[in-house]
C-alpha cells in the first residue's frame, strides 16, 4: 500500500497540511470562549483538549497507512463498520461537522472584522462581514479559482509567522499570578471547557484526506501527524498563557469575538492589534475556502461510497458540485448568523469528538490490519468518550438549551441515512480494497 513513487507528498508538506488545518481558524475563534469557560485554567484547557488530539492521531496515523483515500474518516469507519445504519448516520454527521466548523470560521472572520466598528454598528458589520465571507468564497469555488488554492501555502507561512512572532513578543510579559490554580475553575468545568474548544484541533484529520498522495506514507504519515499535533499543542499553550497573562478574564471575555488582537495591544499596541487581526482574517477567510472544497470533496465521497442517493451523486457533488456547494452554503448562512458561538463551537466539538471515538474505536476493530497496539486506541476512545459526556455535562448545566441543538444534529444526521436508505435502497461500496 506504500507510494513507491518518487512523486506525492513530502514528510514537512503533510505537516503543513495538518497545523494549517487546525490553526485554520480555531485559535481565532474559541480563544475568548476557552477564557470565558476556563479563566486562568485556559491552557491546561488547551492541554487537555490536545491530550485527547494525540491518543486519536495514533489511531489516525495507522489507519490513513493501511486505508489511504480520499474520504479519510468516512473510509475508516466503512471499513470498521461495514453497510449500517450507524456508519451511515456518522457520514452525514461528518458532513454536517464541516458545515459546523463552516460556521465557526464565518463567524470568528466577521468578529474579527468587525473589531473597527463599535456599538450597534459592529454587530450589524459582523453579520455582513459573516454573510460575505461565505458567499465570496461560494463564488470562487463554484468558478474553480486556482489563485485562491495556491495563495493557501503563503497564508499558512504567513498566520503561522504572526502567531510565533506575537508568542516570543509576548511570553516575557505574562503575569504569572494570573496563571495560578486560584484563577482556575473547578476540574469537571475546565475538563469540560477544554472539550467545548476542542475545534480549534479537529483539522489534524485533513492530513487523512491527502495519505494517497505521500511519499513512503508508513513512515511519512506517522511523524508528520504527531509533529504537527505536537506543534499546536504547544503553540496553543503559549498563546493560552500569553492572553490570560496580559488581560483580566472579564476584559477577555467583552472582546471574546476577537480576543487575540485584544491582547497583542497592551505590548504591541494598535500595530499589533492590526498585525493579529490581519492573521486571523487571512486564517478564517482560507479556512473557510478549505472547507468549503472539504466538505463537498466528503459529500461526494459519501456519495461514491453509496450514503447518498443516486440523484445526489450524479447531480448534487459531481464535477463542481454545484448544487451541494449552494446547500452548503445556504446552511451554513442560517447557522452562523442565528447561533451563538457557544452553540457553534458546541456543536462542532461534540460532532468530532463522536467522530473521534469512532475512528479509536474503528482502529481497535481493525488493529490486525493496521499493525496497531490496540490498548493505545482503546485509551483514544476512552478519552474522547469522557471528553463528550463532559461536554454534554457541561453544556446541560451550563446551557440546556444546547443539548436540544445537538439532539436535533444527531437526529438529522440519522433520519437523512433512514430517508436515503428507504426511498434509494442504497450499499456502502468501500473505495479501498483489501
Amino acid at each position: 500500500m506504500t507510494n513507491k513513487t518518487g512523486k506525492g507528498i513530502g514528510f514537512w508538506e503533510v505537516v503543513s497540511i495538518g497545523v494549517g488545518g487546525m490553526v485554520g481558524g480555531g485559535i481565532f475563534a474559541v480563544l475568548g470562549l476557552a477564557v470565558q469557560l476556563a479563566h486562568g485554567g485556559t491552557p491546561i484547557a488547551f492541554l487537555l483538549a490536545g491530550i485527547v488530539a494525540l491518543f486519536t492521531t495514533y489511531s489516525y496515523s495507522k489507519l490513513s497507512v493501511r486505508f489511504p483515500s480520499e474520504g479519510g474518516t468516512v473510509e475508516f469507519i466503512n471499513q470498521a463498520f461495514g453497510r449500517g445504519m450507524v456508519t451511515g448516520s456518522l457520514n452525514v454527521l461528518l458532513w454536517l461537522s464541516y458545515v459546523v466548523m463552516l460556521s465557526l470560521y464565518s463567524y470568528a472572520f466577521g468578529g474579527y472584522a468587525s473589531s473597527f466598528f463599535s456599538g450597534a454598528t459592529q454587530e450589524i458589520m459582523q453579520h455582513v462581514f459573516i454573510s460575505a465571507v461565505i458567499i465570496i468564497f461560494t463564488l470562487l469555488n463554484f468558478v474553480g479559482s486556482k489563485a485562491v488554492g495556491n495563495a493557501e501555502k503563503w497564508i499558512v507561512g504567513i498566520k503561522i509567522m504572526i502567531l510565533i512572532f506575537f508568542s516570543i513578543a509576548g511570553i516575557w510579559t505574562i503575569k504569572m499570578a494570573k496563571l495560578a490554580p486560584s484563577q482556575w475553575v473547578s476540574t469537571v468545568p475546565l475538563v469540560a471547557g477544554g472539550m467545548i474548544i476542542f475545534v480549534a484541533y479537529e483539522g489534524f484529520e485533513l492530513i487523512a484526506n491527502t495519505a494517497k498522495d505521500v511519499k513512503n506514507r508508513k513512515k511519512t504519515l506517522p511523524k508528520a501527524y504527531f509533529t504537527a499535533v505536537i506543534f499546536v499543542v504547544i503553540l496553543y499553550i503559549v498563546i493560552a498563557m500569553i492572553t490570560v497573562g496580559n488581560l483580566p478574564v472579564s476584559t477577555i471575555v467583552a472582546n471574546k469575538d476577537y480576543a487575540l488582537a485584544a491582547v497583542a495591544r497592551p505590548f504591541l499596541g494598535q500595530f499589533g492589534f492590526i498585525l493579529v487581526t490581519i492573521a486571523a482574517l487571512l486564517a478564517t477567510s482560507s479556512a473557510v475556502n478549505a472547507t468549503l472544497y472539504g466538505s463537498s470533496r466528503v459529500s461526494y465521497i459519501i456519495a461514491q461510497e453509496g450514503e447518498l442517493p443516486a440523484s445526489l451523486e450524479k447531480k448534487i457533488w459531481h464535477k463542481n458540485n454545484v448544487e451541494g456547494l449552494f446547500i452548503t452554503t445556504i446552511v451554513t448562512l442560517l447557522v452562523a448568523n442565528l447561533f451563538p458561538l457557544h452553540s457553534i463551537s458546541t456543536m462542532g466539538s461534540a460532532g468530532f469528538l463522536i467522530l473521534f471515538s469512532f475512528v479509536n474505536l474503528s482502529n481497535i476493530i481493525l488493529s490486525k490490519k493496521t499493525s496497531s497496539k490496540a490498548w493505545i486506541s482503546t485509551i483514544g476512545f476512552i478519552v474522547s468518550t469522557f471528553a463528550l459526556l463532559a461536554l454534554i455535562w457541561q453544556t446541560f448545566t451550563a446551557h440546556p438549551n444546547n443539548i436540544l441543538v445537538l439532539i436535533v444534529m444527531l437526529a438529522i444526521s440519522v433520519i437523512i441515512e433512514g430517508i436515503y436508505r428507504i426511498v434509494k435502497k442504497r450499499e456502502i461500496k468501500p473505495s479501498c480494497k483489501e
